[in-house]
């Protein structure tokens, strides 16, 4: 196994970390206050808890995209590119809910993130089993935010 780049791994974090900050940021709002108005379909869990569960997320997807950037082969810069799909997706997903208030549009947001999600996991599995269950979570809190989405469409 390579040597651990841990500045670079520290890029591919900080950078997925990022675009969840840049998410929002485009929001704009107290997603909170906002949150809470809404009728929520049963399991949705309180506010405060988005935000742990996405930093943990982001570090996990930067950790697995940095695994995948150093292994090479033919597979590589495919995966990267699902992976950089999924982030831009995932980046949409709080300005359509949040800032948009578009619940059908953030339901499509979400459909497209989860289907670039489970590719993504696809094809890392396919160059680094490691990166391919970083990942796993990721799928699971992403099947759950359809869920909730859907949910929040249907009851608002």
């Amino acid at each position: 196994m390579k040597n651990i780049k841990i500045w670079d791994v520290l890029i591919f974090v900080l950078s997925a970390e990022l675009a969840g900050a840049v998410s929002a940021l485009i929001a704009g709002g107290d997603f909170g206050a906002y949150y809470e108005t809404l009728v929520k379909p049963p399991l949705a869990p309180p506010a405060w808890l988005f935000p742990v569960m996405w930093a943990v997320l982001y570090a996990l997807m930067g950790i697995s995209a940095y695994l995948i950037n150093e292994s090479g082969g033919e597979l590589r810069r495919p995966a990267l590119i699902l992976y950089l799909a999924q982030l831009f997706a995932n980046l949409l997903w709080s300005p359509v809910f949040f800032g948009l208030r578009s619940f059908g549009g953030a339901v499509a947001v979400v459909i497209a993130m989860l289907v670039l999600v489970v590719c993504m996991v696809l094809v890392f599995g396919r160059i680094r089993r490691c990166a391919a269950l970083l990942n796993i979570p990721y799928v699971i809190w992403t099947a759950f935010a359809a869920y909730l989405t859907i949910g929040f469409c249907v009851l608002n």
